[in-house]
């Protein structure tokens, strides 16, 4: 049989690959995280009709003859490059900005992804929707993340508490008029709480007379009268810095004695209420962070990415899912922003890469390619039919 019959199903056979490729690039032009992916041929055997012969005296060298067998694919690489940002306003949406990869949980397998599109189950896990695969970090302890720890699944459970916490200590800034006319009063309170988070309020009054300002303090049942207020000749208090009152340490060393001002107030207290969960906010590097009841904002988890040395060398797996592969290298596991990790965006979503001018452009080439090697077979085919009929 003619080579050519061969080598121009071998081009069909490759045509209808990159068709195929094309035609699931297309299909996928909103899937959310997509990457599209492009075929690569080349050349396969060839046969050798005459060998290279070296120069010689008074005769020249000789190149080889070859006659190739065809074609075959040399490869379908994947495009990782970023795809075009959709605004959603879903705080569980994610989009990351740069490189790197989302990580998931299905079973006892690690997947990785780009698709960021988020929900929560009904124990307040974090989800792919459809999947079912279980979103990768690291939880927060009492606000604080360890991202040098151990994987494990981003919970965000609707309705979680914060604890309540007793205060310890407060502090007291400003300034206290020297000039303020004998007699005034000053009250400055302050909230603090006790353990199981009971508000109280805490109250120190400052009394001016002849002799200077004097201080008492009180939270309600216990008291405290320190008495009367030193200030050095530069203006700071020199003593007393520090009373307690009912277990609460206040600090005032931060106040001061200057005339013509008086701006004395309660600067901070390290207790807290308790309170619920509202609402959460992602940030930039991968942080989640809860809004509870109580005014107050506490950090839930934090995102863990991964990269790759060979992202190409992924493997599909289907659901917008990547597995690692021998050729991908393993996966560098860390926060959103560090070791060459890309930031994250939150109520946004990345969609697909792929280029439909293009795509539709490779669909062109592929259907021509396919026609031209059609037509070395019907050639050769007529070829063939010739040879048949040599003999009548």
């Amino acid at each position: 049989m003619l080579r050519s019959l061969f080598s121009g199903i071998s081009g069909l056979r490759s045509h209808q690959t990159m068709l195929d490729v094309t035609g699931n690039n297309i299909a996928n032009v909103n899937t959310t995280g997509f990457k599209s992916s492009q075929t690569q041929f080349q050349d396969t055997l060839s046969q050798v009709v005459q060998n290279a012969g070296g120069a010689q005296a008074g005769t020249g060298g000789t190149n080889p003859a070859q006659v190739g067998l065809g074609v075959r694919v040399a490869g379908i690489t994947t495009n990782f490059t970023q795809g075009a940002s959709q605004i959603t306003g879903r705080s569980t949406d994610m989009m990351i900005q740069g490189d790197g990869f989302f990580v998931v949980r299905k079973g006892a397998e690690s997947y990785y992804t780009r698709a960021g599109s988020f929900d929560f189950d009904s124990t307040g896990q974090m989800v792919l929707p459809g999947e079912g695969a279980l979103v990768q970090g690291w939880a927060a302890v009492n606000g604080v993340v360890d991202t040098n720890g151990p994987l494990s699944d981003l919970r965000v459970p609707a309705g979680a508490i914060m604890p309540a916490v007793a205060t310890t200590s407060a502090t007291y800034e400003g300034n206290l008029d020297a000039d303020a006319a004998d007699g005034t009063v000053l009250e400055r309170t302050v909230a603090v709480f006790d353990a199981i988070g009971n508000e109280r309020e805490l109250a120190l009054t400052f009394t001016k007379s002849a002799t200077g300002w004097s201080l008492s303090a009180t939270d309600g049942t216990a008291t405290a009268a320190p008495g009367p207020l030193t200030f050095a000749a530069d203006g700071s208090l020199a003593a007393p810095t520090t009373l307690t009152v009912g277990g609460v340490t206040v600090d005032i060393s931060a106040l001061s004695g200057f005339a013509g001002l008086d701006t004395a107030k309660a600067k901070t207290q390290d207790g807290q209420a308790a309170g619920t969960l509202q609402s959460f906010a992602l940030g930039a590097d991968g942080t989640i962070t809860g809004s509870f009841s109580n005014g107050l904002k506490q950090t839930i988890g934090r995102l863990a990415l991964g990269s790759f040395t060979n992202p190409s060398g992924l493997e599909k797996a289907g659901g917008s899912l990547f597995r690692t592969s021998v050729n991908s290298g393993e996966p560098q596991v860390g926060a959103a922003g560090t070791g060459g990790r890309g930031s994250l965006a939150g109520g946004s979503l990345e969609m697909s890469n792929v280029d439909l001018s293009a795509e539709f452009t490779s669909l062109i080439i592929a259907q021509r390619g396919f026609q031209a090697n059609s037509r070395v077979i019907t050639t050769s085919d007529e070829v063939l039919q010739e040879l048949v009929n040599l003999k009548r």
